[in-house]
């Protein structure tokens, strides 16, 4: 499951998993330590690497230091391609929301009300969201007619309502 930061890859990758009773994997649990800090890269990839072994999983996340590995033994790509419009709406309301009830995310981290002034893509996800919105598009369109991912299925959901069908379609 890909696509930019709030247009809801965690939620339905999450819901994704438990309809096909597979794990889910969210790959910015593994990515962030404590106090925001980055794993480091070798570690990262080991860890992914040992939870793509499972036989089956959903993993969400945009990682290009894994996607290789990800991808490599994934057999479908599902891709959250929302306007623009659709995903800055959902990542400021989510970054509100977390920082007002100090929702933990990973590994005691918790959304710091500076994401909402932030112009900086490095210390806030609104910025980072606004920023990749276009990469995002531009890269995985390019990923979607590559040679070296023929084997891949791609679902490109364009909407909200897009992904909910999406999902009823879905049976273990």
């Amino acid at each position: 499951m890909v696509g930019n930061s709030g247009s809801g890859k965690t939620t339905l990758a999450a819901a994704l998993a438990e309809r096909l009773g597979v794990p889910h994997v969210e790959l910015d649990e593994i990515f962030h330590l404590p106090g925001w800090t980055e794993r480091p890269a070798a570690e990262f990839r080991a860890l992914v690497a040992e939870r793509a072994d499972a036989p089956a999983w959903v993993v969400d996340g945009n990682y290009t230091q894994v996607r290789a590995l990800v991808w490599g033994r994934a057999d479908t790509v599902v891709w959250l391609d929302f306007p623009r419009h659709v995903v800055m709406r959902r990542v400021v309301l989510r970054t509100i929301r977390r920082a007002v009830t100090r929702e933990e995310l990973w590994n005691g981290n918790r959304e710091p009300w500076s994401n909402l002034w932030s112009t900086d893509p490095d210390r806030s996800i609104i910025a980072w969201s606004w920023q990749s919105h276009r990469r995002y598009r531009k890269d995985y369109t390019a990923a979607m007619a590559d040679p070296d991912h023929a084997r891949l299925a791609f679902v490109r959901l364009r909407s909200p309502g897009a992904a909910r069908r999406f999902l009823t379609t879905i049976t273990g």
